[in-house]
C-alpha cells in the first residue's frame, strides 16, 4: 500500500478576460505518491466570502496549534460538526470504482450519487436519505444546496432516462474475462397494489398473496453488476433474455460473447437467439432431459463417477457431467425426511380411526396420498387400506426407489463453446461463477442494502430505486472485499466511521470551514484497508436540508 504525505492549502489566482478581473479559490492538497509530487482539488471556494477564505487559511496555518490560535483570539471557537466519516469513504470508493464520474457533476448527478451514498449508509425511503443528510456531511462534501424528498423522486425519474449510458460508462472499469457474462434473475415483492409494475407471479421471497416485480442481473466474469432490468412481476424468465443479449452486443460487446444462464433461463428458443448473433452459451439441462440423453444412449450412468466428464455431441453440443457427492447426500437425507414425516402422520391418522370408529377410513386414505403427491415421493412409496383392521398401510417400492435416487447429486451443463476456447473445467468453473449473481441478490434484497419491500408506484421511480440500489452494491461489494481482512462486515465498519465527526471553527458564532481530527486506531483502519485518504479539512456550506414530511407529534400504536 502506497503511504501518502498530505499538505492542504488554499490556492487562489485571478484571471483577467475583457478587461474584468475574475478570482478563483481552491482547496487543494499536495501529496507525495510513488516518489513524485501530485496536487487535488478537494473543493471550489470561489463562491465564499473573502473573511471565510481567510479563516481557512488561518486554520490550515495552524491546523497542529488550533488550541493556542483560539486562546489567543477569543472570537474563534470549536464546535462539534457533522459526520464525515461513513460519507466520505463512501463518496471515495465511488469516486474510485468511476460512478462519481459516470453520473456527473450536474446537480441531479450529485443527487443521483447521493442517493446510492445513502443506500450504502443507511438503507431508507426517500425521506430517510433526506433526514440522513441532515446529520452527515453530504452537502459540504458534494456540494449540494437544499433538497427534501421530491427532489429525490425526480431524481429517480433522471437516473432511468439515462440508466443505459451510466451503465456503459461504468462496464469501461469492468472488462469481462473473454466477453462472458452471468444473468440470473429473481423476484421482489411489493407494498401495496398500485405499482405500474406489479403483477402476481412465482414469488422467490416466499411472500403469499404480494404482488411482485421480477429483476434481471446481468454481470460480468467477475460478478460485478454490469446492468439491471425490471420487468412486470409476471414476466417468464426466458422473456427476461432476448434484452440481455442486446445490451451484451451494443452496449457491452465488441468480441466474442458467452452469456451463462441456468437450466430455467437458457433454452432452445434462448439458444437460437444467441446463435443469430454469432454469440455462445453455457446453462445446465434439466433432470427429465438428462434421462432422455441415458435412454438415447449419449450419456451412462458411469459417467457420473468422475470427478468431470464430458460427451461431445455430432451436432456440436458439448456436455460436461457430475456429481456432487455432498449434493447426493442432501438429497438422500431429504427424500428420507419426506418418508419419516408421511409414516409420522399415517401413524396419527391410524391412532385417529383406532379412537373415532365412525370416521371415514376413504377420507384418511385420501389425505395420505395426497400428502404424498406434495412431498413429490409417490413414485415409490405406496399407501393402501386394511378394511377389516380399519388401518392404513405403507409400501415402498424399492426399484422405483433406487430409481428415483439415481441422478442424486447428478447436473449436466451444455455449451456450444469449441474444446479449444475452454475446456470442461473452465466450463464447468464459469457455471459456478452464477453464485456470484446469487450472492449480489442475497445482499441487495436483504437488511444490507435493503431493495425490498418497495413502495414506489412508477415504472420510472421503480427502475430508478432498483438501478439505486445495484449501483449501491458495487460500492458495498468493494468495501467488503477490502475489510475482509479486519473481520468486519460493512455496516458495522461504516457504524464506526459515522461516529467521526468534523470540527467546526466558528468566528463570533459563524462557522468558517471544517477541520477533521485524527481518527482513533480502529476507524483509521478502516480507511487504511479500504485505501481512502480524509481530507484535513471541508467548506463549511452551511446547507440545513430537511423534509417537507413531518413526524407526527402524537403516534397511534398498533
Amino acid at each position: 500500500m502506497a503511504i501518502f504525505i498530505a499538505t492542504m492549502y488554499v490556492d487562489s489566482s485571478s484571471t483577467t478576460a475583457n478587461g474584468k478581473t475574475y478570482q478563483r479559490h481552491l482547496l487543494r492538497e499536495s501529496f507525495r505518491e510513488g516518489g513524485k509530487v501530485k496536487h487535488r482539488t478537494i473543493a471550489n471556494l470561489s463562491h465564499c466570502k473573502i473573511e471565510e477564505i481567510e479563516a481557512m487559511r488561518l486554520a490550515l496555518r495552524h491546523k497542529g496549534e488550533l488550541e493556542k490560535m483560539i486562546e489567543q483570539r477569543p472570537d474563534i471557537s470549536l464546535r462539534q460538526g457533522l459526520s464525515v466519516g461513513a460519507v466520505w469513504v463512501v463518496y471515495d470508493m465511488a469516486r474510485q470504482l468511476g460512478i462519481e464520474g459516470a453520473l456527473g457533476d450536474s446537480r441531479e448527478g450529485r443527487l443521483a450519487l447521493w442517493q446510492v451514498i445513502a443506500r450504502v449508509i443507511a438503507q431508507g425511503s426517500r425521506l430517510s436519505a433526506v433526514r440522513l443528510a441532515g446529520s452527515h456531511a453530504a452537502c459540504d462534501i458534494l456540494g449540494l444546496g437544499r433538497f427534501n424528498e421530491d427532489d429525490l423522486y425526480g431524481n429517480l425519474d433522471w437516473l432511468w432516462d439515462r440508466q443505459g449510458s451510466i451503465e456503459k460508462h461504468l462496464s469501461r472499469k469492468s472488462a469481462s474475462r473473454g466477453g462472458l457474462f452471468l444473468y440470473d434473475v429473481t423476484s421482489s415483492y411489493l407494498e401495496g397494489t398500485e405499482n405500474e409494475l406489479a403483477a402476481f407471479g412465482y414469488n422467490r421471497d416466499g411472500k403469499r398473496g404480494k404482488m411482485q416485480i421480477v429483476i434481471g442481473l446481468l454481470c460480468d466474469a467477475q460478478g460485478t453488476p454490469l446492468s439491471i432490468e425490471v420487468f412486470e412481476g409476471n414476466t417468464q424468465d426466458t422473456r427476461t433474455f432476448g434484452s440481455q443479449i442486446r445490451k451484451a452486443a451494443e452496449r457491452f460487446g465488441g468480441g466474442a460473447v458467452t452469456l451463462v444462464g441456468d437450466r430455467g433461463m437458457i433454452k432452445s428458443g434462448q439458444i437460437e437467439a444467441l446463435g443469430a448473433e454469432g454469440f455462445h452459451y453455457i446453462t445446465a439441462i434439466t433432470k427429465g432431459q438428462v434421462e432422455t440423453l441415458l435412454k438415447s444412449g449419449l450419456f451412462q450412468m458411469d459417467l457420473f463417477d468422475q470427478d468431470l466428464a464430458e460427451v461431445c455431441a455430432d451436432s456440436g453440443e458439448r456436455y460436461v457431467l457430475r456429481r456432487n457427492p455432498v449434493r447426493a447426500q442432501e438429497t438422500a437425507q431429504s427424500r428420507a425426511d419426506k418418508l419419516a414425516a408421511l409414516r409420522r402422520q399415517l401413524d396419527e391418522r391410524n391412532a385417529y380411526l383406532f379412537a373415532h370408529p365412525r370416521a371415514h377410513l376413504e377420507i384418511a386414505l385420501r389425505d395420505l396420498r395426497q400428502r404424498a403427491e406434495r412431498l413429490r415421493i409417490s413414485g415409490w412409496v405406496e399407501i393402501f387400506e386394511d378394511p377389516e383392521q380399519r388401518r392404513l398401510e405403507l409400501r415402498l417400492d424399492e426399484t422405483a426407489r433406487s430409481e428415483a435416487a439415481k441422478l442424486d447429486g447428478c447436473y449436466v451443463l451444455k455449451t456450444d463453446l469449441a474444446l479449444a476456447t475452454a475446456s470442461k473445467e473452465t466450463v464447468h468453473a464459469r457455471y459456478k461463477d452464477l453464485t456470484l449473481v446469487e450472492q449480489a441478490f442475497r445482499t441487495s434484497k436483504t437488511v444490507e442494502l435493503d431493495l425490498r419491500p418497495i413502495h414506489v408506484r412508477l415504472a420510472a421511480h421503480t427502475r430508478g430505486h432498483v438501478f439505486v440500489v445495484m449501483l449501491a452494491y458495487r460500492i458495498a461489494r468493494e468495501l467488503a472485499q477490502r475489510w475482509a481482512k479486519l473481520d468486519t462486515r460493512v455496516q458495522e465498519g461504516l457504524d464506526e466511521l459515522a461516529g467521526l465527526c468534523a470540527t467546526e471553527i466558528l468566528e463570533n458564532g459563524h462557522a468558517q470551514c471544517c477541520r477533521i481530527p485524527e481518527p482513533r486506531p480502529s476507524v483509521r483502519a478502516l480507511l487504511d484497508h479500504a485505501q481512502v485518504r480524509l481530507p484535513e479539512a471541508l467548506p463549511c456550506r452551511g446547507v440545513i436540508v430537511s423534509t417537507k414530511k413531518k413526524l407526527q407529534n402524537r403516534r397511534v400504536n398498533g
